[in-house]
C-alpha cells in the first residue's frame, strides 16, 4: 500500500485509494483541514473523518485528489439504463390512465389495480433476483431484465382489453422486479468507494429521466385518437429495453461476482481497468477475496492469494437462513436498516403521487387534460434536476445528511399539500393560491424525495449487506419496497375518497415525520468505506450500543 511522503498508516479500517494517473480525469482541488471540497459532477474526493486521521507530522493536513473511472461510470451507466424502463412506465401510466378508463371504460377499481399490478409483480422479480444473479451472474440478469419488460412493454401496446393489458403489466413488473435489484448490486459492485454514492445512485437518476421521458410521450401523444395514443405510449417502452439488452453486452461481469465464483483472473481483469492504478487493483483484490473467503476460493486461481477449495459451484444456497433464521447481530441490523429505508421509500406514497399526479392536480382545480399532462411535465423536470444534485452531492456531504433532509422536507411539503387540498375541499371558489400552493408542494415533495429516499435507497440497500449475502439480501428489502409500492399504488385512490386527498396527505406527512426519527437513530453513515469495511462498522455500531447499555 502506498501512503504520501510523511504519512503513517493507520487502522484496518480506514479507506485508502492511491492517487490517480488518469489522463482522462479531471482533478479536484480539497481543502481537508475545513473538511470542504470543491468537486465537479464527474468526481468525488475524500471523506471529512479521513481528513482528521491522514496529518502529516508537521500538523498540516494531506491534500488528496481523487478521480472518477470512466470504465466504471461506463459500466453503471449501461446498467443503469435498465431503471429507464421502470421510470418510463410510472411517468406514461400517470397520463395514460386518463386515456384507458374511457377507451376500455373501466372503473376507478380497475384503474388502480391496473397502476398497482406492476409494482405487485415486480415482488416475484425482486424476490427471484437475488438468487438468480448468484447463479448466472450480475450482467446476464440485467439483460433477462430487459428482456422480460420488452415482452411486457409489447403486450401493453397491442392490448385489445383490459385483461390483455393486464396480462402486460404482470410480464413487465417481473422484468422491473428484476432490474430494481440488479442494477444498484451490480453498480455498488464494480464502484471504487470514493465514488460508490455517485455512480449507485445513477439507477435512481434514470429512474427520474424514464418518467421524464413518459411525461414528455404522454404530452406529445395525448392528441392522437383515444385507441391509438395510450398504446403508443405503452409500447414506446419496448425500444429502452432493445437498447438496453444490446448495450449490456458491453458491459463486464461483476468482480466480486467473479471472485465468488473462483475466476480470480478475470476478476483482477476488470479491477484494474476500473481503478487508477494497477497496485490499487490489487490491494481491492486482496480485499474482495478477504470477504469472500467463506466461500472458499480456487488455489489454482487465486495465486498468493491463499490456498482453498473451488467456489464454482456456490449459487447462494443458505442465504435465506443466515438472513432471516440466525442472523448475527450486526446481519439483524444490516436487514432492519435495508427494509426500514425501502419501507419508508414507498409508504411516502411519492409513487402514488406521481401515478396519480393527473387526478391530484385535478382536485386542485386544474382539469384541462393538456394542462394536467403539462403540469406533470413541470414535476418530472423538477424530479430528475434535484436528483442529478443528490447525485453529484452524495459522497460529499454523505448519505445521512441528504436522507435527513429529503425526508424532512417531504413532511413538510406533503403537510402544505394536505392544507391547500383541505382548504380547496372546503371552499366554494377555487382560489389562485390554493392551487399554486397545491402544484408548488407537489413539486416540492417529490424533489425532497428526489434529493433523499429516492436516490440513497438504492445506494444504501446495495451497499450496507456483506458479499455473500448481498444479491439475495438486496432481492429481499427491494421486495418490501416492491409490496409496499403496489399496496399505496392500489389503495391511494380508495383511501383518498374516504378521506380526501388532504387527509391522505397529512398521514403520508406523518409518516415521513416517522421516517426522519428512524433514519436518524438507526442508520450509520457509510460515505467512503468500502463494500468489505462496512459490514465491520455495523459491527461497531452493535458494540458501541452495547457499551451505551451497559454504562
Amino acid at each position: 500500500m502506498q501512503f504520501l511522503s510523511t504519512q503513517k498508516p493507520q487502522t484496518h479500517h480506514d479507506d485508502y485509494h492511491l492517487l490517480p494517473d488518469s489522463e482522462s480525469a479531471l482533478p479536484v482541488e480539497t481543502d481537508l483541514k475545513n473538511g470542504r471540497r470543491r468537486e465537479g459532477a464527474s468526481h468525488v474526493v475524500a471523506t471529512e473523518a479521513e481528513s482528521q486521521k491522514h496529518k502529516v507530522l508537521e500538523g498540516a493536513p494531506v491534500q488528496r485528489k481523487a478521480y472518477l473511472n470512466k470504465y466504471a461510470l461506463g459500466g453503471a451507466i449501461l446498467a443503469s439504463t435498465n431503471s429507464i424502463l421502470l421510470g418510463y412506465d410510472i411517468g406514461v401510466m400517470s397520463g395514460a390512465v386518463l386515456y384507458i378508463r374511457e377507451n376500455l371504460n373501466i372503473s376507478s377499481t380497475q384503474i388502480e389495480i391496473l397502476v398497482g399490478s406492476l409494482n405487485v409483480c415486480s415482488l416475484i422479480g425482486s424476490l427471484a433476483s437475488g438468487k438468480t444473479s448468484d447463479w448466472i451472474g450480475r450482467r446476464y440478469t440485467i439483460i433477462l431484465a430487459a428482456a422480460t419488460f420488452l415482452i411486457g412493454a409489447l403486450l401493453m401496446g397491442l392490448a385489445p382489453s383490459f385483461l390483455f393489458l393486464m396480462l402486460g403489466r404482470v410480464v413487465a413488473g417481473i422484468g422491473v422486479g428484476y432490474s430494481l435489484m440488479i442494477a444498484p448490486v451490480y453498480v455498488a459492485e464494480l464502484s471504487p468507494a470514493l465514488t460508490r454514492g455517485f455512480l449507485t445512485s445513477l439507477p435512481e437518476v434514470f429512474i427520474n429521466v424514464g418518467i421524464l421521458l413518459g411525461y414528455i410521450a404522454n404530452y406529445t401523444l395525448s392528441g392522437l385518437p383515444e385507441h391509438i395514443n395510450w398504446r403508443l405510449m405503452l409500447g414506446l417502452a419496448a425500444l429502452p429495453a432493445i437498447a438496453v439488452a444490446l448495450g449490456v453486452l458491453a458491459m463486464p461481469e461483476s468482480p466480486r461476482w467473479l471472485v465468488v465464483k473462483g475466476r480470480l483472473s478475470e476478476a483482477r481483469q476488470v479491477l484494474i481497468k476500473t481503478s487508477e492504478t494497477k497496485k490499487e487493483a490489487e490491494m481491492r483484490l486482496a480485499e474482495i477475496v478477504k470477504a469472500a473467503s467463506v466461500f472458499n476460493i480456487s488455489p489454482a486461481d487465486s495465486s498468493s492469494l491463499g490456498p482453498a477449495a473451488s467456489s464454482s459451484n456456490w449459487r447462494g444456497q443458505g442465504v435465506w437462513k443466515e438472513l432471516l433464521l440466525r442472523p448475527s447481530r450486526p446481519i439483524r441490523r444490516i436487514l432492519i436498516s435495508a427494509i426500514g429505508v425501502n419501507f419508508f421509500m414507498q409508504a411516502s406514497g411519492n409513487d402514488a403521487v406521481v401515478y396519480y399526479s393527473p387526478e391530484v392536480f385535478k382536485g386542485a382545480g386544474i382539469h384541462n387534460k393538456k394542462q394536467l399532462v403539462g403540469v406533470t411535465v413541470i414535476m418530472g423536470i423538477a424530479k430528475t434536476f434535484f436528483v442529478l444534485v443528490s447525485a453529484l452531492f452524495l459522497d460529499r456531504f454523505g448519505r445521512r445528511p441528504l436522507l435527513l433532509l429529503g425526508s424532512a422536507g417531504m413532511a413538510i411539503s406533503l403537510a402544505g399539500l394536505g392544507l391547500g387540498s383541505k382548504y380547496l375541499e372546503y371552499s366554494n371558489s377555487s382560489p389562485g393560491w390554493a392551487i399554486s400552493l397545491c402544484v408548488v408542494a407537489v413539486c416540492a415533495a417529490v424533489s425532497f424525495f428526489s434529493i433523499g429516499l429516492g436516490p440513497i435507497t438504492w445506494v444504501y440497500s446495495s451497499e450496507i449487506f456483506p458479499l455473500r449475502l448481498r444479491a439475495q439480501g438486496s432481492s429481499l428489502a427491494i421486495s418490501v419496497n416492491r409490496l409496499v409500492s403496489g399496496l399505496v399504488a392500489m389503495t391511494f385512490l380508495s383511501i383518498s375518497r374516504e378521506i380526501s386527498f388532504g387527509g391522505m396527505f397529512f398521514a403520508l406527512a406523518g409518516i415521513m415525520v416517522v421516517g426522519t426519527i428512524f433514519f436518524y437513530y438507526y442508520l450509520p453513515e457509510t460515505k467512503g468505506k468500502s463494500l468489505e469495511e462496512i459490514e465491520a462498522l455495523f459491527e461497531d455500531e452493535v458494540v458501541e450500543n452495547r457499551k451505551v447499555l451497559v454504562s
